[in-house]
């Protein structure tokens, strides 16, 4: 894999060196690329009680390797290239199922752009690149990958930094994770895969300024012909007398287009507002959330794990009407490298018949920091799905995961 990568940077840089008369020598450039990255395996094993299964198809192999390049070509210009082993249309996992055979994962080239820094204070990204926005993540070392070509610019103007960008094409019609719960089947939702379109233009304006301890940001985004949705947030931390005290507060409000609300037969009205409030003293640490959406739409992020909407271990709020969500956790440092905690989420929301669902999670973790750049965890808990209308439950699952992840 790394003769393919150093393959593709030397032609990239030969493409620059005969349009730069700047241009470091190609033989230079070679030598000083900067290489990290990250290798990750989890194994999952869930049972659901509620469902016989009919075969050993509850527990998965995951594996992901993320490979960063990044060479120097002059004063002002670096190339950057990131390659996926895992999934290629997601950019998430290769998942092989245990009663299944094994499988080879694909080999993608995610990203490959060129960064610009010849004005001061400001970074100027042209290329293909990760959706670098509050409704998508950009670079997930576990989990999925939000990418396009085009191009983005961050400057510092005092205190506040401006973000633009504009993307022609971008893989959120496939490596989206969100669904719209109230419509489609009762249990699982309708994904939003084949209702998005990859060649439709993305545009997003941001700012980020801080006032005093708290950090202020703003940002709106348009998805062509789709929606456009804008969030504001502040994030502070605070140490009194060896505690530490944190707040996390956002809005986030997305407005689908008239047709494709009508594609969906939903209300067009999607927002979500949260509250996080953290704690650490000494060995132990812990950790409130509390999210609510709309009554009539909560979808507001592309990705699960994005910062305008709330993700739990199965359970997420993004796409859940009318929803009201709590997650609480408790932590203990057992060692300095090694942290046991109790975690216990709960949703309820509506769906599209009008009818009241509840999800509960309730799980340990431990995580263990072999060394800088080795860590694991193991959690083991509980899933259980009811619809409270009809008293019916949906899921009573036993849930274990192992995940190891070495960066570099």
């Amino acid at each position: 894999m790394k003769k393919i990568a150093k393959l593709s940077l030397v032609a990239a840089v030969a493409v620059v060196g005969f349009t730069s008369a700047n241009a470091t020598p190609l033989e230079e450039a070679i030598k000083g690329v900067e290489t990290s990255g990250s290798v990750v395996y989890r194994y999952n094993n869930y049972d659901n009680d509620v469902t016989t299964p009919t075969s050993d198809n509850d527990a998965d192999n995951n594996y992901k390797i993320g490979l960063n390049l990044a060479s120097k070509i002059n004063e002002d210009v670096k190339l950057n290239t990131r390659f996926i082993v895992g999934s290629e249309t997601t950019g998430s996992f290769a998942t092989m199922d245990t009663a299944n055979a094994d499988e080879q994962a694909d080999v993608s080239l995610s990203n490959v752009y060129f960064g610009y820094t010849g004005i001061q204070n400001t970074t100027v990204n042209v290329g293909k690149q990760g959706l670098t926005t509050p409704w998508t993540v950009a670079i997930d070392s576990d989990g999925n990958e939000q990418n396009g070509t085009g191009i983005l610019a961050l400057s510092t103007v005092g205190p506040v930094t401006l973000a633009g960008a504009y993307f022609n094409q971008h893989n959120v019609d496939a490596s989206t994770d969100a669904k719209v719960s109230n419509i489609g089947s009762l249990n699982l939702g309708t994904p939003l895969v084949g209702v998005l379109k990859g060649d439709e233009s993305i545009a997003t304006v941001g700012a980020i300024a801080p006032v005093g301890p708290v950090t202020f940001d703003a940002w709106y985004l348009d998805l062509q012909e789709t929606f456009d949705s804008y969030t504001v947030g502040a994030k502070s931390s605070l140490d009194f007398s060896g505690v530490t005290l944190g707040l996390d507060a956002r809005y986030a409000s997305l407005t689908l287009d008239d047709s494709v609300a009508n594609a969906l037969s939903v209300d067009d009205a999607n927002s979500i507002a949260k509250i996080m409030l953290t704690a650490k003293m000494g060995i132990v640490s812990a950790k409130v959330l509390y999210a609510m959406t709309d009554e009539d739409g909560g979808l507001t992020a592309l990705d699960n794990d994005a910062v305008t909407t709330v993700n739990g271990w199965s359970t997420t709020v993004n796409g859940k009407a009318d929803a009201d969500y709590w997650q609480t956790s408790l932590g203990l440092d057992i060692l300095s490298n090694l942290n046991l905690s109790a975690n216990y989420n709960n949703l309820q929301y509506v769906n599209a018949s009008a009818q009241d669902l509840t999800e509960e999670e309730l799980y340990a973790q431990l995580v263990y920091k072999m060394s800088k750049n080795l860590s694991s965890y193991v959690r083991v808990g509980t899933y259980t799905k009811d619809n409270d209308t009809t008293n019916t439950a949906i899921n009573d699952d036993t849930r274990g995961r192992v995940q190891v992840e070495y960066t570099f």
